[in-house]
């Protein structure tokens, strides 16, 4: 694994970018795209990348006791933070993903619940974070939410996972995959103004995949989930082209497939 620089560093900024809530169109399609995702919590587990230890030694604030990971999804960064000693609760709105959590992280409480309507307790958290979710979120109304939960600076935490696709042969994989969510260079997220402090960090790293795994990835993002049956079968054509004959891996071959994972965090003002 190799680190880098942080991203951006804004100590004296009282809040992040100006949010704005968009057309109603688009808020329709985020909800529409957000609703794939319901079912599949075992196949979601098995094909999609953990995260970097990194991310998470570098984002818990010291003395931290109790975190929240909101859209925990199967748990992926939740076992992170519970790993590191801290008393985690999972909340996401899909219960066939929180069902996969509890079979793997019993000791994790789990509950139904969206960052915009937690339903857990005012001041209790000393870290909440969002692991590849952000983006399905209001961000006003989730900023808000999640300030009401954290105790008085409280630490916001924001993570991706992306593919790296500064390498060529991943940028066109992504392209054909239609990982859309892959982030301009500049990119920050927008956070609300009961935040300061917005600070990102970047690490470069590496997952061993086979071609039939990258295949299943594919299935697992909200593009394929979401297409009809002749899409599908055309971006797995692309993807079996692409893998076996451009590139010319056998069917099965083990492959390093580069990553980034943005880590973003901001401080609840007191």
């Amino acid at each position: 694994m190799h680190t880098h620089p942080k991203l951006h560093s804004d100590p004296k900024a009282s809040s992040g970018p100006k949010l704005h809530s968009g057309p109603k169109l688009q808020s329709e399609r985020r909800q529409e795209l957000g609703q794939s995702f319901q079912d599949g919590g075992a196949h979601y587990d098995r094909v999609r990348p953990g995260y970097p230890q990194e991310s998470a030694d570098w984002l818990i604030p010291a003395g931290a006791r109790d975190a929240a990971d909101i859209g925990a999804g199967t748990g992926k960064f939740t076992a992170l933070l519970f790993a590191r000693g801290l008393h985690t609760v999972a909340v996401d709105p899909s219960a066939d993903m929180l069902a996969q959590l509890r079979r793997m992280l019993p000791d994790v409480t789990a509950v139904e619940g969206t960052a915009e309507h937690t339903g857990l307790e005012s001041g209790s958290f000393d870290l909440v974070t969002v692991a590849q979710a952000w983006h399905w979120c209001d961000p006003r109304l989730a900023s808000a939410e999640i300030a009401r939960i954290l105790r008085p600076h409280g630490v916001l935490g924001l993570i991706w996972n992306q593919l790296d696709t500064a390498v060529p042969w991943v940028h066109r994989l992504s392209r054909i995959m239609h990982a859309g969510d892959v982030h301009k260079p500049h990119f920050r997220p927008p956070v609300g103004p009961e935040f300061t402090g917005l600070e990102g960090h970047l690490t470069r790293w590496e997952d061993s995949v086979t071609t039939a795994d990258i295949q299943e990835l594919a299935k697992s993002r909200s593009y394929y989930l979401a297409a009809s049956a002749a899409t599908r079968d055309k971006v797995m054509a692309n993807l079996d082209w692409y893998l076996h004959e451009h590139l010319g891996h056998a069917p099965g071959d083990s492959l390093r497939l580069p990553y980034l994972t943005q880590t973003w965090r901001a401080v609840r003002i007191a």
